[in-house]
């Protein structure tokens, strides 16, 4: 698979994307979610779409990856009262928010002279999805949000057993091995109990991300970007492109009822609920997914 490697620069950021398939193909723009790093798009699932005609963009967030990271910058105060006003749809003040975020994705557009492109965005990537296609609507020839929410006022909570993972992290003094096991088990939770690839799989997954790049702050500051954005519905039911939303029966982080929430805010939206996928893309969802994708893609012709 042809594969260009580079950075693209928005003011003092620096994002590094790879850029599949052929120059000259539609191209299909993929957003990751929340500390998420662009393999995390899995290269099986990138070849298909190659494969299948379409040039590929992933990438890192900043904050994220190979990106630039904003060392030191921090929002003030409780994230408990950010969290909880983000629970009634409201803003906090925090160093950037996913409008922020969706600029950086329109400065990697424009490094790589793309006007108009399809977009798929899956979790915090199905948010900034949302703001890019609201806001630039003549650089979104469709658009697809996977696993994602709206961010309104009383979402559905995660899973019990999601929600647990924040108080139940290893200390700075855990070994490595106790570190990775808690990895392998935050993966083994957000993927559901279908689909779960074995355990070494896993933990050869979380080591090579681990070896390209461990940021924990950047993590934070991406979340405290959701916080600090609030509802998104005044973006969502501003979309004009052709819109798939898909979710997981099974999705443990971001529960089936914000799928619908968010076909439900975008004028003509189709929801298609993907059977027994989590919050994960395991390899047996990717034939659902991407023939939905196609098929959206399909809406619009895009040369």
């Amino acid at each position: 698979m042809l594969t260009r490697r580079g950075l693209a620069r928005h003011g003092d950021i620096e994002l590094y994307y790879e850029d599949l398939g052929d120059p000259n193909d539609p191209p299909v723009l993929l957003i990751m979610g929340l500390g998420a790093q662009l393999p995390m798009w899995p290269d099986g699932f990138c070849a298909r779409l190659v494969d299948a005609g379409f040039r590929v963009i992933r990438f890192d967030h900043r904050d994220t990856g190979l990106s630039a990271k904003l060392h030191g910058q921090r929002a003030q105060g409780s994230v408990y009262r950010r969290v909880a006003r983000y629970a009634v749809g409201r803003r906090s003040p925090v160093p950037y928010t996913l409008v922020d975020m969706t600029a950086d994705v329109i400065a990697l557009l424009d490094h790589l002279e793309i006007h108009r492109a399809h977009v798929v965005g899956a979790s915090m990537g199905g948010m900034i999805a949302q703001i890019l296609a609201a806001t630039e609507p003549d650089r979104v020839a469709s658009l697809a949000v996977v696993m994602s929410g709206t961010g309104r006022a009383f979402s559905r909570l995660p899973a019990w057993r999601v929600i647990r993972l924040a108080f139940t992290a290893p200390g700075d003094d855990a070994s490595d091995e106790e570190k990775l096991a808690f990895e392998v088990r935050n993966v083994a939770i957000f993927n559901g109990p279908n689909f779960l690839p074995p355990e070494a799989e896993l933990r050869s997954r979380i080591e090579r991300l681990a070896e390209r790049c461990s940021y924990p702050p950047g993590m934070l500051r991406q979340f405290d970007a959701v916080l600090g954005t609030g509802s998104l519905l005044e973006f969502s039911k501003a979309i004009t492109a052709p819109t798939v939303v898909l979710h997981g029966s099974h999705d443990p982080m971001l529960r089936l009822r914000n799928g619908r929430a968010v076909a439900a805010a975008i004028p003509d939206a189709r929801f298609v609920v993907v059977d027994g996928m989590g919050h994960d893309l395991p390899q047996p969802v990717w034939r659902p997914i991407l023939e939905t994708l196609t098929e959206n893609f399909a809406r619009v012709g895009l040369r």
